[in-house]
This record gives structure tokens, sequence and C-alpha cells, in this order.
């Protein structure tokens, strides 16, 4: 084998794939021995996959062709498991972009609700970094836990059933992210548990939201303040016939972002 080059790695039991059917219709299964996974095109038998490589095509019992594929991070946020509204990739790619989230990086999240978020949050911390996640209700908690578990991530989360407007734990973090009702309420807690320069995220669906935390975060000492409202338009594209689709995610939430100041 050349320097530099791994070989592909083969689909192994145990594993998850993604199963492609179209653009509208993917299956997130858990390949076992001596099972099948059952759709309205037919059945695919899951033991005919191990072994090969991800990629691979696979005809159904119906003779419908499905693809293999090995699931993104993108792919199990959309499957999982929810108990509330998830954050949507479009805003979880400016909330790491701008929060200077990465390998090593400590981190408080509040709320945990569904674990998507946090699920990104800890796949791009990993290995040496940490979240610790805030949410009031154990239900979210228990729901989140398996999400985590699922992706491969849970060992990267401290899960904590707390009230993050009760105060903050952990000292010297390099973020704090919000997804909750009353951010403005955790600013002063975020303010004392940064480093100096660490940036605090807030992700509001409504402007009267980002209004209270701006003013929370001015009040506080916070600088380089920024709100930013993400719009994503996914285009049909075919020869001739090529336009914006009718349908496309608008409003989701407006995303706010800002730097520790240390006193004087």
């Amino acid at each position: 084998m050349m320097e530099g080059f791994a070989l592909p790695q083969p689909i192994r039991e145990g594993e998850d794939i993604l199963l492609y059917l179209d653009s509208k219709r993917t299956y997130l299964v858990r390949v076992e021995k001596g099972k099948s996974f059952h759709t309205h095109k037919g059945f695919v038998q899951l033991d005919d996959l191990v072994g090969k490589e991800y990629g691979t095509r696979i005809i159904s019992s119906m003779g419908v062709e499905f693809v293999a594929l090995k699931p993104t991070l993108r792919d199990y946020v959309f499957k999982m498991q929810r108990k509330t509204q998830i954050s949507y990739p479009k805003d979880m790619a400016l909330i790491l972009m701008f929060s200077g989230v990465g390998p090593g990086s400590r981190v408080v999240e509040a709320g945990t609700g569904t674990g998507a978020l946090t699920s990104a949050l800890a796949f791009y911390v990993k290995p040496a970094g940490r979240i610790y996640s805030y949410e009031i209700r154990r239900e979210f908690v228990d729901s989140a836990l398996k999400n985590l578990k699922r992706v491969g991530l849970s060992e990267y989360v401290d899960l904590k059933n707390k009230d993050v407007t009760e105060g903050v734990d952990e000292k010297d973090l390099d973020a704090v992210v919000l997804d909750m009702a009353t951010p403005w309420l955790v600013v002063p807690h975020a303010y004392s548990a940064l480093k100096g320069s660490g940036v605090l995220v807030s992700f509001s669906p409504t402007i009267d939201q980002v209004v209270k935390t701006v003013e929370a975060l001015k009040e506080k000492g916070f600088v380089d303040i920024e709100t930013i409202e993400c719009l994503v338009r996914r285009m049909q594209v075919e020869r001739g016939k090529t336009r914006p689709q009718t349908l496309m995610t608008g409003h989701t939430g407006y995303i706010t972002f800002a730097r520790k100041a240390l006193e004087q």
C-alpha cells in the first residue's frame, strides 16, 4: 500500500448504512446478520452488504436499486428520534464557523433538546474536547443520550439535567451555545464561564428574543456582537428547466454571536 493512502473500509456487521432510493427517500439502517429491511419497493437482505464497499448498489426483492451509503453527521441529524424541533444544518454550520469550535474546545450548550446540535458540536471538538449540555427536562436528556450513542459521540458529552439560568458550573470555556427561550438570562453566567475572547452564540426564533439578548450582551461587556439569519434555497437542475425549487427552507431562527472582552 502506498504511504498516505488508506484502503476503503468495508461495511461491517453492527454498523449503520444509509439506504438511498432517491432524493426524497432514504433509510438509516443497522446492518445485522440474518436481518432484512422491508420497504414498499421490496426488501433488502442486509447480510449481502457485509464486506462490501460503501457506495455499493443492491437490488431489492422487487428488482428496485438501492445504494448503501456511509451515513454522514447530516444523515444522523435528520433521522434522529425527535421530541423537539431540531437545529437545521444551515444554522449548525454558521454556529460552528463563527464560534471557532474545533478539536479540543470546551463548550457549554443549553438546551440539549433532541441532541442534534449537541452531536454537531461533539463531532468537531473530539477527541480531546468536551461538550457540557444543560437541559431542564429529563425526558429530553434521555432521548438525546440515545441519539448521541447512535451517532457514536456520547463519550464526548456530559449531559446535565440542570437549569442553566441558575448558573454554569464550568470555567475557562471556549464557547457557550444557547438554543433556549430566555438566553438573556444566561448572559451573566456565560460571561463568568468564558475565557477572554470566548464566544457566546444564541439561536432564537423571534426578533424580540434577539433584542433582549443583544441588550444583555452589551450591558455585560461583550463585543463584536452580530446577528445573522440564514436562508437556503435549493435548485431544481434539469437541462432547459433549471430554476429554484418552489419550496425552500426559509426562516428557522436568528443567530447572535458575541465575544467576551475582559473587564478593565
